[in-house]
């Protein structure tokens, strides 16, 4: 049976930053889970709208974006700290709206979806949902992923509930990745790929597509 969603140890939301002491809180962790939510998939015409970050501890904290906020001082000097791995589910999305929406420049990072599929590749099913049931043996509540995430002076407790709950499984997935593609001989093509992230979400946000096709 599936196991149920736990309440963070600590949870917390902010609104267009995170305060000092978050701040120097995740500082001090080797890597953090994070996530973003936006009002669609297009960089540029779809604002970011919440930040969601969590650590191994389960400290947990959502940053709201306010209409119009084009930069976020603290959220920027955590996720350019060359000492603190930022994990992602599909990072290329995420890098792109952070680097959009407040001009963050993402790194060091690690993607469970790319890592998954190098290294789950007995399964066509490499969804956060489907990734966290198999690792952690968690099952996520996605009902709220398709929402308004625009109203974030009114979000409710249902979509601050997902938010939290889709970093709080990361960290754990992303060590058990790290452990089938060291055992399966593909951990060095995944720090690779991994590092050629940032450069396919610029590539997204500048809208080009299929640049190395023939």
């Amino acid at each position: 049976m599936a196991g149920s969603l736990s309440i963070p140890a600590e949870f917390a939301v902010f609104d267009g930053d995170l305060n000092e002491s978050w701040t120097e809180r995740y500082l001090q962790m080797p890597c953090l889970a994070v996530d973003t939510e936006a009002m669609g998939l297009i960089h540029g015409r779809d604002r970011l709208c919440l930040v969601q970050i969590a650590d191994a501890q389960d400290h947990v904290a959502c940053v709201r974006i306010g209409l119009g906020q084009l930069h976020a001082p603290n959220l920027q000097h955590l996720f350019e700290a060359s000492s603190v791995e930022k994990v992602f589910h599909f990072a290329r999305f995420d890098v792109a709206a952070l680097a959009t929406g407040l001009e963050i420049s993402v790194r060091p990072l690690f993607c469970t979806k790319v890592g998954s599929r190098l290294g789950r590749t007995y399964t066509p099913r490499h969804g956060l949902k489907d990734l966290v049931m198999e690792l952690v043996g968690v099952e996520l509540d996605k009902g709220a992923q398709s929402s308004d995430w625009g109203r974030v002076e009114e979000l409710t407790d249902v979509q601050l509930a997902y938010a939290a709950n889709d970093v709080r499984h990361l960290l754990p997935a992303r060590d058990r990745l790290e452990t089938m593609l060291r055992r399966e001989g593909r951990w060095d093509l995944a720090k690779r790929c991994f590092a050629c992230i940032p450069v396919i979400a610029e590539l997204d946000r500048l809208r080009f597509n299929q640049i190395f096709e023939h």
